[in-house]
This record gives C-alpha cells, structure tokens and sequence, in this order.
C-alpha cells in the first residue's frame, strides 16, 4: 500500500484542521502515518479515535521554538527513521517548524518521498520584523530546493512564493484554507438566547466573541483597551481559546474593573452556538496567515471588525461585511465597536452579505482544490514508486 505521512509540530493540528486531508488521501489509496510531539496539544484531539481513522502515529520531539535545536535536530531523525522505516512516498508537513523537519528529514532519506509544505501563513510578510525576514525568509527560500509543492491560504504568501526555486517540476498552489463546515455553522436564532443564558451573557447587552489562541500576536488585549475606553456596562466581550497570555489578559481585565463584562471561557469544542449570541466577531491579530474563525462567524452571519493583515483581507471587505483596522490602534477598534454598537441598521446590512462570502471557503469547495492537488501528487508519487522499484531490482540482481 501507499504511504503518506503527515507532519505538525502541535499534534492537536491534525484533528482540528486536517481531517479531510486524511479522508482524501486515504481515497486516494494512501495508508496514513502522522508524526508529531504528542505532548503538545494546543487543540484537543482523542488518540484512540485518530487510530480508529486507520492513522498510524508516531512521536516526535519537535518542538514550536526554532531556538529548541537538540530537541528539532533529534526529531529530524526521528523522522528520517520512520520515512525509512515504513517506506513512505509522500510526506504532507505542517507549521514552519514541522516544515523545517520534515523537508530535511526527507532530503537526507533514502526513500526521497515527493514532499509538500503547507504554509498555513509565512511568518515573512509585509510589515514583518527585520529578524523574521532574516530567519524564516532566509530559511524558506532555501528550504524550497528541497520541496516539490508549496501550498499557500493567501495572495501574499502565493506571490512570494512562486518567486521561490523549487525541486524539479516544483510547483505552488493557493488554497482557501482548510474549509468551514457551512451546515455546521449557519445562523441559528433559536440557540442565540438559550446560549446567552448559559454563557451568562444579559439579554440586551451587545456582545463581542473572538476565537483565538492566547498570543501577543492574536492581540486580544487591543479590544480590552477598547471596550475600557468606551466605557459602556453593556457591551461584553468572550474570548474563547486557550494560550500562554491568560494570565496577562486576566491581569488587564482587573485593571479595568471589566470582571463583568469581559470573560476568558478557555478552549471550547461548542464554538457555533458561541456565535449565535455574537453582535460582532473581532479578529485583531497583528499576523495572520487566514483565520478560519473569522470565516466561520461568516458563515453564521456576524460581521467582523479585523485587524489589516494578508489573511484578513483575504475575505473582509470595509463596509460590506466587516469594518477593518489598524491593528496597534486602539482608537481604530473603539470607533468600530461604536459604530457597530449604536447603528444596528448599519450592522444588519453587514450581516446579509457574511455567508455569500463564507460559500467560497465552505469544505465543499476546498475539498475539490485538494483533490485535485493530491491528484497530482499522487501521479508523481506513481513515478517514484516504479523508480524505487527499478532501483530495488537492480540491488537484488
């Protein structure tokens, strides 16, 4: 059988955001192998339903921090091993240094697996620190050499990218992200004051809900500063995710006396009801890559005030479906939450055209793009295998 294995640094990756990627390649005939460090879960995920999907897992010591080289250098192995090992043709990596891992560990393998990376956002771009352009810029073009497929979520990162010298026949694609299950979000107004009730979200008040990890980069605390500012008792905001910035946003809040109105709800897996009690979804990251949660709250219908970066403008568009902003300008998020919060007119308007834009995101859609990509892999895998065989009978005579 065919074997493809899977890289993430964050072994939670896999269940939250690649699941149809599985159930494709598996179509295509693919027996799947999926390595990463399982002790670092930033999303939930069940192991014992991932080997009932016939996933075959393998830890590994990667670690996020590039500055944790021991543990990367002996995870490098670790999957240089496993390629070996098990004869993998097709190597899928995720997370930059997941990438890192997997394209070196496949460069130095004997099998030499056709190897795709997808950039879930560079951490190069417009705007981006001198030291990120230095180290990951550096770092990716020289990577490229050794990858046969680049997939991009974003315009940006395309056009970069395709200035890139890949292997051979190398190529870049540019996805939509990794699809929005549309019938699972969708608005539901009968859930909306059940919801509140549960989440102990008044009636009347206008409510805020961001999805995001806990990071100075998701920069939740522009939108604290906001609502401080603006110092009305019914606008109220839930932060769902978890991340090392709990304590520092727990911290703001009790600085603004916002203990009532502004609340840290951790992880959650009910994200869709979440959202039908949302006035307005606020994404403020200083970088993103997309940003699935903000597609997502598209698709039930709630406009969005963003943070101006290549993933957010991917899909928000100033005064149709969503209000932009500068994303280290406090100011900028006040007004929008003003406007949003006394022009209920202005915000409905908004409302009518989220989901007309979430359908281009929708699972469906990105579903048929992968096919086709994994299509062509497949055929380029086809070649390696017949290659890897010839050699193999050249050995044995």
């Amino acid at each position: 059988m065919k074997k493809a294995l899977i890289i993430t640094t964050i072994s939670g990756f896999l269940s939250k955001f690649e699941m149809n990627d599985v159930k494709i390649l598996q179509e295509y005939g693919y027996d799947i192998h999926y390595a990463s460090n399982f002790h670092n879960p930033t999303y939930s995920f069940d192991i014992g339903e991932l080997k009932k999907q016939g996933i075959k897992l393998h830890h590994v010591d990667i670690e996020k921090s590039p500055l944790a080289a021991a543990k990367n250098i002996k995870a490098l192995k670790q999957v240089k091993e496993i390629i070996d090992r098990e004869k993998i043709f097709l190597v899928h990596c995720h997370n930059p240094i997941g990438a890192v891992v997997g394209r070196v560990a496949s460069h130095f393998s004997k099998m030499k697996p056709y190897v795709i990376y997808t950039a879930h956002g560079f951490h190069f771009y417009k705007g981006a620190p001198l030291k990120n352009w230095i180290l990951y810029y550096t770092a990716e073009k020289f990577l490229a050499h050794k990858t046969d497929l680049i997939i991009t979520i974003n315009q940006e990162d395309y056009n970069r990218a395709k200035k890139f010298r890949l292997k051979d026949n190398g190529r870049v694609e540019w996805i939509h992200g990794v699809g929005v299950d549309i019938e699972r979000f969708q608005p539901r107004l009968e859930k909306r004051a059940v919801k509140r009730n549960e989440l102990k979200i008044p009636k009347n008040v206008f409510h805020i809900v961001t999805v995001a990890e806990l990071n100075k980069n998701k920069n939740q605390k522009v939108i604290i500063q906001a609502i401080a500012h603006l110092g009305k008792k019914d606008i109220y905001y839930s932060i769902c995710g978890k991340g090392k910035n709990f304590k520092n946003l727990e911290k703001l809040i009790k600085k603004y006396h916002l203990e009532k109105q502004v609340h840290l709800l951790g992880y959650r897996k009910d994200i869709e009801e979440i959202l039908q009690t949302a006035d307005c979804f606020v994404f403020p990251s200083i970088r993103e890559g997309l940003g699935i949660a903000a597609i997502e709250a598209l698709a039930v219908g709630i406009p969005l005030i963003v943070a101006d970066n290549r993933g957010t403008r991917e899909y928000t568009k100033n005064n149709y479906n969503g209000i932009i902003c500068n994303a280290n300008n406090v100011k900028d998020f006040e007004k929008a939450i003003k406007r949003f919060y006394y022009d209920i007119n202005y915000r409905k308007n908004l409302s009518s055209h989220c989901r007309e834009i979430a359908q281009e995101y929708s699972i469906e859609a990105i579903n048929k793009r992968m096919h086709q990509i994994y299509k062509m892999a497949d055929q380029n895998v086809q070649k390696r295998i017949v290659k890897y065989g010839m050699i193999l009978w050249q050995k044995e005579k």
